[in-house]
């Protein structure tokens, strides 16, 4: 039991200073004891009490939402706009390997890392916004198909326990596990066949939640194409989130920048960002018409913006081809990208409901431990990918 017992301390402790040897990101210069990782772990701190005191005190005490507003900033910006934002590791992690295109497979592990913290997020969220959150498992073993609820629950479990797989071998590979390596490595084309599967299930029925409020939601945005409308925008987003963490982790961990995947990716934002738009502007001629922009005031400036910031000026930008080789542009187009459709979900989530609710005497904004908790949900996952950037050879291409 003795000599047992040791073995197993003497495994355990090779393997965390094997974890911990940070001679990969040595070359990377990544520091850990920073002004601004300090400021992270700090928004961490708050997020934390705020999600103590949202579990003692009920959503009530630490929010402004009501009957009215039943969702808020958490599933508006957090679970919307965090889910649209990991659409990149499907897109990525099919074309490398079920597509084999393998060119693209030197940002695979850190669009499906990211997207594993954006659904971590979205999780996180998701349980501190349902009323009882103490009793969050209870989807998973009393099934509901006929609930569009019970969908968005199983596939966010399923997907996130699938991004979970697909980022092992960064771990396994720093703990010198070779075996778990490679029954992984076996079953990966697999893996990531089951995640391309229910990430297109997840971004669309995300959007279908909203089917069942066509008497609340703005006419500028309601639609029975509403999930493809989800879904479609996430593939746009997804390919500009993976744009802009490429470009600024290279200029931020200094690794190699591939230009020719860049070129690539906006030359999906363009396309995908051509049918969004046609969808949108078809949808609002064959619905309320484009004079419901004009009668719509509020909305409808929000509905110009979106589209203004999030789809025409990144798609006009990406659309000349040495537009899509010159980095800064890329940089701009993605970050425009994403705002757009962060903006998109916050008008669904919220805005698009304002006119229902404000009728009822309901008004909301964000309360300041709404957004105390989103911010130190965004710093765990900067500071989580930092953390593994300095010990995890997440940036294959850095070893050449």
């Amino acid at each position: 039991m003795i000599d047992f017992t040791r073995y197993i301390g003497q495994t355990a402790g090779g393997a965390m200073n094997r974890l911990l040897d940070d001679s990969h990101s040595k070359h990377l210069g990544i520091k850990m004891d920073t002004p601004f990782t300090r400021f992270l772990i700090l928004l961490m701190a708050a997020a934390a009490l705020v999600a103590v005191y949202r579990l003692g005190w009920g959503l009530r005490a630490s929010t402004h939402m009501n009957d009215y507003w039943p969702w808020g900033l958490w599933i508006s910006f957090d679970v919307l706009g965090g889910v649209a934002m990991a659409a990149g590791a499907f897109l990525i992690a099919g074309a490398v390997y079920i597509l084999n295109w393998k060119k693209y497979q030197c940002i695979a592990r850190a669009s499906i890392l990211n997207a594993f913290f954006g659904y971590l997020l979205a999780a996180i969220s998701i349980t501190l916004d349902v009323g009882r959150s103490f009793v969050i498992w209870h989807p998973l073993i009393m099934w509901q198909v006929n609930s569009v609820m019970f969908i968005v629950a199983l596939h966010l479990v399923l997907y996130l326990s699938t991004l979970a797989t697909e980022s092992s071998p960064m771990v396994f590979e720093k703990l010198g596990w070779q075996r778990a390596l490679h029954i992984v490595g076996r079953g990966m084309i697999g893996a990531v066949m089951f995640g391309v599967a229910l990430s297109l299930l997840h971004q669309s029925s995300l959007g279908a939640n909203y089917l069942i409020v066509p008497g609340k939601l703005s006419p500028l945005w309601y639609s029975k194409l509403l999930p493809y409308l989800f879904l479609v925008s996430s593939i746009m987003m997804g390919l500009s989130m993976v744009s802009f963490e490429t470009i600024l982790t290279g200029k931020v961990f200094n690794h190699k920048t591939p230009l020719d995947v860049l070129e690539g990716l906006s030359r999906g934002v363009v396309l995908v960002g051509s049918l969004y738009c046609a969808m949108k502007i078809g949808l609002l001629a064959a619905g309320p018409g484009f004079g419901a922009l004009i009668d719509g005031g509020f909305l409808g400036v929000m509905w110009l913006l979106e589209m203004a910031v999030g789809v025409v000026i990144p798609v006009a930008l990406l659309a000349k081809r040495s537009n899509r080789r010159n980095l800064d542009t890329i940089f701009v187009a993605s970050i425009l990208v994403i705002l757009g459709v962060l903006l998109n979900r916050l008008d669904v989530g919220i805005f698009a409901i304002s006119d229902y609710a404000n009728r009822t005497g309901a008004d909301y904004f964000p309360s300041a431990m709404e957004l105390i908790l989103t911010s130190g949900m965004i710093a765990f996952a900067i500071l989580g990918f930092k953390v593994c950037a300095k010990y995890l050879n997440l940036f294959p291409e850095t070893d050449h």
